[in-house]
C-alpha cells in the first residue's frame, strides 16, 4: 500500500487525512480543524503544520486550496485572505514542515479523486473521449474539467456570471452555503442551481456533470428537483474527495517529476 497525506483547505474547515492512493481510500479518520480567523496564510499553514498527521506520514503532501495554483504559487484567493495571492505556498509549507508538497486547486483535487476512484471511472470507460465536469457544492462552487480523461486545471467555473445577475457570480447565487444562509429548502435551492447549470450547458455542453461536495451525501433528496438538460450524476466520494484527490495529485506529480 502506498499512502500520502492529503489536505483540503475549505472555506470554513481544514481537513487532513492519510490516503491509500492506490485504492483512493482514507486511512483512519479525517482530521477536521476550523478555518483560522481571517484565513491568513501564516495562520492556516501553521495550524496544518501542527497536525500530528504531518509528523507521522511520509512522502510529498498534497495541498488542495481554493486558488488558481501555478507551480505551487497561489494566484487568486477565493474565500481566503488576499495575502495568499502571489505566495509560494509549496515553499512556505516546506519551510514549516520540511516536507515537499504539491499545491492544487481544491476543485481540481476533488475532480481528480472522482475521475480516478469515483463516479468518473464508469463515465470515462463508457466514453473515453468524454468531456466531464466535476462540481463541488459547498462554501463556493469548485470545478474540475476533464477532456478525454485529462485535467484542464484551474477552470474556476464557479465564478461564471449568470444572465440577469449583476451583484453575484454563479457560486454567490447557487453554492450550498447560499442554501444555508438563506434557509432555502431543496426545491428553492435547486431552482438556483438550475440557473447555474443552464449557463454551464450553454457555454460548454459537457457530456456529463458530476455533482459533489458534502451535499452529495443527500443527492437522492434534491437531484430530482433539477430540470437541467445536462446529464447529471452524483459524486461518490462526497466530503472525502478533496483530501483523496490532493494526496493522489502529490503522488502523480512525484511520478511525473
Amino acid at each position: 500500500m502506498t499512502e500520502r497525506l492529503g489536505i483540503d483547505v475549505g472555506g470554513s474547515t481544514l481537513r487532513l487525512a492519510r490516503v491509500d492512493i492506490e485504492r483512493g481510500q482514507v486511512i483512519g479518520e479525517v482530521e477536521s480543524l476550523p478555518m483560522t480567523p481571517g484565513a491568513r496564510p501564516d495562520d492556516v499553514l501553521q495550524a496544518l503544520a501542527a497536525s500530528p498527521l504531518v509528523a507521522n506520514t511520509e512522502g510529498a503532501v498534497g495541498l488542495g486550496l481554493p486558488t488558481v495554483a501555478e507551480r505551487g504559487i497561489a494566484r487568486t484567493a477565493a474565500h481566503l485572505d488576499s495575502s495568499w495571492i502571489g505566495l509560494d505556498v509549496a515553499k512556505t509549507f516546506f519551510d514549516l514542515t520540511h516536507r515537499p508538497s504539491f499545491v492544487i486547486n481544491d476543485g481540481d483535487a476533488a475532480g481528480l479523486a472522482e475521475m480516478r476512484f469515483g463516479t468518473g471511472v464508469a463515465l470515462q470507460a463508457n466514453k473515453p473521449d468524454a468531456t466531464i465536469i466535476v462540481l463541488t457544492l459547498g462554501t463556493g462552487i469548485g470545478s474540475a474539467l476533464f477532456v478525454g480523461g485529462k485535467l484542464w486545471p484551474n477552470t474556476e467555473l464557479g465564478h461564471l456570471h449568470l444572465p440577469g445577475l449583476t451583484d453575484v457570480d454563479g457560486e454567490g447565487w447557487a453554492a450550498a452555503s447560499v442554501k444555508t444562509r438563506l434557509q432555502l429548502d431543496w426545491s428553492q435551492w435547486c431552482r438556483r442551481l438550475d440557473d447555474y447549470l443552464s449557463e454551464l450547458h450553454r457555454l460548454l455542453r459537457p457530456d456529463w456533470v458530476v455533482l459533489g461536495g458534502a451535499v452529495s451525501a443527500h443527492a437522492e433528496e434534491w437531484m430530482p428537483y433539477l430540470t437541467s438538460p445536462l446529464r447529471l450524476q452524483p459524486a461518490a466520494l462526497r466530503g472525502q474527495a478533496g483530501v483523496i484527490g490532493a494526496a493522489r495529485a502529490a503522488w502523480e506529480a512525484t511520478l511525473c517529476g
